[in-house]
């Protein structure tokens, strides 16, 4: 095959298949649903994938940065909008996640701006979060951090040993819980809409 059509080869297979380029469209551009914060060396090739694909397969729009983001975005400035504008926050904790800076400033900033936020304990107890002091971060990111955590263990949420458990099942009620939350999120904007409504007297 010729370079100059090897090149054009997406473009054309893209055309071919309408559908297909409207997917990737829509996972790159439409604004999320839900953001999901977790740390990718422990779950994002199992738990974390399993759950953006079963709710994308529900025509939501989760947010997954390996799925959502291309070469050249700006990775803070992404994730943050992406969080602002969201509904739901879905946070999924492991025996790593706190040693992550990116995870910790995800949670806090999700807490933050106040969304709804659905836990899952993924091999680990809430009672185990916590934010260690290793020198390397300001104590301003610090305070976020450890109060996210603490906001984080006292929300009721799922908790699964990937020893014993099923991955389809744990995926299954998270996206559940996930479809219920945004449906009562969307009934609660509606009734305020209501009552902002002014009544026309005749």
């Amino acid at each position: 095959m010729h370079r100059s059509a090897i090149a054009n080869f997406p473009r054309q297979f893209l055309r071919q298949y309408p559908s297909i380029q409207a997917s990737i469209v829509n996972r790159v551009a439409k604004p999320c649903d839900v953001f999901i914060n977790h740390r990718g060396i422990d779950t994002k090739r199992t738990v974390v994938t399993l759950l953006y694909d079963h709710l994308f397969r529900q025509n939501l729009h989760p947010f997954l940065d390996n799925k959502n983001m291309k070469p050249g975005d700006k990775l803070f400035d992404n994730i943050n909008s992406a969080i602002r504008k969201c509904k739901v926050g879905v946070t999924v904790f492991s025996p790593r996640y706190c040693e992550s800076y990116f995870c910790l400033h995800e949670l806090a900033l999700i807490m933050e701006s106040k969304k709804k936020v659905i836990p899952i304990f993924c091999d680990i107890k809430p009672s185990e979060l916590r934010v260690l002091n290793d020198g390397k971060c300001p104590m301003e990111d610090i305070r976020r951090f450890r109060w996210a955590i603490e906001e984080a263990k006292y929300t009721v949420g799922l908790t699964f040993d990937s020893m014993k458990g099923n991955w389809s099942e744990v995926v299954t009620s998270a996206s559940d819980i996930i479809i219920e939350t945004l449906v009562e999120i969307e009934s609660e904007k509606q009734m305020q809409r209501h009552k902002s409504t002014p009544i026309l007297r005749a």
